[in-house]
């Protein structure tokens, strides 16, 4: 059995069930590069400010390296005995130096020490989702510029609405992954916050220099309020719900997938990499990713209640529940890491029938708002207008026919304005390219959307390559 670092206030051992039940060395153990990491910024901070010796800080640096590619090497084993990865390498270290290393836990706390563990996990978490997210717009804008002349329906409450180009329908998506890449940089911002220092929530008593450590570590700021660093859990609670909502996004075009896949669509056919089939049905391709997609959406937004329940009712500072925020944590961390990076992969993947696409574009009356702007152009005005395009539809639907079926003499008989110009008038590229507006469907327009999504994307530095430490 491990031996515990608060042992001296206590005259018996712990019992093995609760060993078992408060260990998190099971889960927080793949924290362990970024606990040493902090270790050593610690250390070297102590030796420059006179705590400890520079020949101690030389010393427990160069056993935490080797520690660290010991566990790398899986060298070291950890088990409940020893309670989280800082005991777990604390207790290595002194076991193979002696009292020395014991010096390292001088002016810190656990508390502090997982504050800044999370801290240092969570900035690089972010930025390794933030290009991913910048991978899943390239894509994007990538198979935009290679459909610019196809259409489709654009649908409003599931029903044939208008034609789109389906470029515009894939740079809506850009649009929202674009709300979710600002809102974690956002949280990047607010996690990218030094607390080490603040022991266990009052600061400590020896003259250290948080802010040596803070640019050792690539952190711009420390943290101003010793009983909020250790506390503070509006970070991991923000990135649950940035997760959230992008888990949301996906999902949303998780299931456009699953349904223009089907027979009853055939908009599109996904990779066969990127399904499955049936254990009876011989002729199934199911899409089974973008299933799973829609389907993981469910944890992510369990995680984030399941944080914001952990900290509503807790009193400042550190309570033992917050141990309880890096499974959530850890978990949303991996499900969207893993779904955006599937994402990117299978997205270029994907088969576009554009027939299909450009056959329903023109389907299901999507051309009555034109037909109804033909005659506004004509000085009838909207409200007549609708309703006459109104009784142009109920009249094709009785006979069994689209709108540009209607010979000019049928139209006439609506009204008296309808001329030869119409059937151009509501030619579906023409209908596409009259949408002129900031943001429309016209071809023009998204093509200007794509090359400021270009522009977007060239000047955004990889999130990955910042906030790197000066030390490893």
């Amino acid at each position: 059995m491990a031996e515990k670092l608060w042992k001296g206030r206590f005259e018996q051992p712990t019992d093995k069930l609760v060993e078992e039940y408060t260990a998190s060395v099971h889960y927080d153990s793949r924290l362990y590069r970024h606990d040493i990491e902090g270790s050593i910024a610690h250390c070297r901070m102590l030796a420059e400010c006179g705590i400890i010796s520079h020949d101690e800080a030389s010393l427990i640096v160069q056993t935490l390296g080797e520690i660290l590619r010991d566990i790398e090497r899986g060298k070291i084993e950890l088990d409940s005995s020893q309670e989280d990865i800082h005991m777990a390498i604390e207790n290595e270290l002194t076991a193979r130096i002696g009292e020395t290393g014991g010096k390292l836990h001088t002016a810190r706390s656990r508390n502090d020490q997982i504050a800044l563990d999370m801290r240092l996990f969570m900035r690089e978490s972010i930025a390794t989702i933030m290009d991913l997210v910048r991978l899943v717009q390239s894509t994007l804008v990538e198979m935009a510029q290679i459909h610019l002349g196809t259409v489709m329906p654009g649908f409003t409450h599931l029903q044939h609405a208008q034609p789109i180009l389906f470029s515009h329908h894939l740079m809506a998506y850009y649009e929202m992954f674009g709300r979710d890449f600002e809102r974690f940089k956002d949280c990047l911002a607010r996690t990218d916050v030094m607390p080490l220092g603040s022991a266990a929530l009052a600061g400590v008593a020896f003259p250290t220099d948080m802010n040596w450590t803070a640019r050792r570590l690539g952190f711009p700021r420390v943290i101003a309020n010793s009983i909020d660093a250790v506390s503070d859990r509006d970070y991991l609670i923000e990135f649950c719900s940035n997760a959230a909502i992008l888990m949301m996004h996906v999902s949303r075009m998780a299931e456009e997938l699953v349904i223009w896949s089907s027979a009853e669509f055939a908009f599109i056919e996904i990779s066969d990499a990127f399904c499955t089939g049936s254990s009876i049905m011989p002729q199934k391709k199911n899409p089974d990713v973008p299933e799973l997609m829609r389907g993981k959406t469910g944890r992510v937004y369990g995680n984030l209640f399941a944080l914001l329940t952990l900290a509503k009712g807790l009193p400042l500072a550190y309570n033992r529940d917050l141990q309880e925020d890096k499974e959530p944590v850890f978990d949303s961390v991996d499900t969207v890491t893993a779904t955006l990076r599937l994402l990117g992969k299978m997205l270029p993947q994907i088969r576009i029938s554009r027939d299909r696409m450009a056959e329903m574009a023109v389907q299901g009356f999507t051309a009555a708002t034109d037909l109804a702007d033909y005659l506004v152009g004509r000085e009838v005005p909207f409200r007549k207008a609708h309703h006459i395009a109104g009784r142009i539809v109920q009249h094709c639907i009785q006979t069994g026919r689209e709108l540009t079926q209607c010979s000019l003499d049928e139209l006439k008989t609506f009204h008296k304005a309808f001329d030869e110009d119409v059937f151009a008038f509501l030619d579906v590229f023409s209908i596409i390219d009259r949408r002129l507006s900031v943001g429309g469907t016209a071809t023009v327009r998204v093509k200007e959307a794509i090359a400021r999504a270009k522009m977007e994307l060239e000047s955004s530095e990889p999130s990955s390559k910042k906030n790197t430490t000066t030390e490893k």
